[in-house]
């Protein structure tokens, strides 16, 4: 397990991925619009960085409907597909954790870091295990709790902690 306390790795991982115009993609509304409305926009800006959430989009609920998948799912899959390093914040869809994990499992995508800190009872703590059985840089806390709120919380933290180094 990484430790919070040693953040090298860390800023200098998600420092490469926003200088290379990553993205950061959501799970869920929530994050997006705390992104959205608390992220410093020039900072990020100037990072190079971008909040993308797919969750919302008509087109994302009906294609889940059709392959009888969930909404994160297909999220995942969208946001693999964008040209660029992504950084994923994950607060509520265990689902979306275990998208990825099987995204890379089977060679398809590899995201440039992972904040992973679903809230729920069902496949949560197996889904935040995944992620930490790869090697992709992750921020994942252990447990049954977390959320939007500190997906958004870790988000805000990092922007902000890139900036002042």
């Amino acid at each position: 397990m990484k430790i919070l306390y040693e953040l090298s790795w860390l800023w200098e991982t998600l420092g490469i991925a926003l200088v290379a115009a990553a993205v950061c993609v959501a799970c869920a509304t929530l994050i997006c619009k705390a992104a959205k409305k608390k992220f410093n926009k020039k900072v990020l800006a100037d990072l190079g960085g971008q909040v993308h959430c797919f969750m919302a989009d008509e087109d994302v609920a009906q294609e889940a409907k059709t392959r009888g998948v969930t909404r994160a799912t297909v999220s995942m899959e969208r946001a693999a597909k964008l040209e660029k390093p992504v950084i994923f914040a994950v607060g509520n869809a265990p689902t979306a954790l275990i998208s990825l994990y099987e995204m890379m499992q089977e060679g398809i995508f590899k995201p440039a870091f992972v904040i992973g800190v679903p809230v729920g009872f069902v496949n949560v703590v197996a889904a935040k295990e995944l992620i930490m059985e790869t090697d992709v840089p992750y921020i994942v806390n252990r447990g049954r709790k977390g959320g939007s709120n500190i997906a958004a919380a870790i988000c805000n933290g990092l922007l902000y902690g890139l900036r002042d180094r």
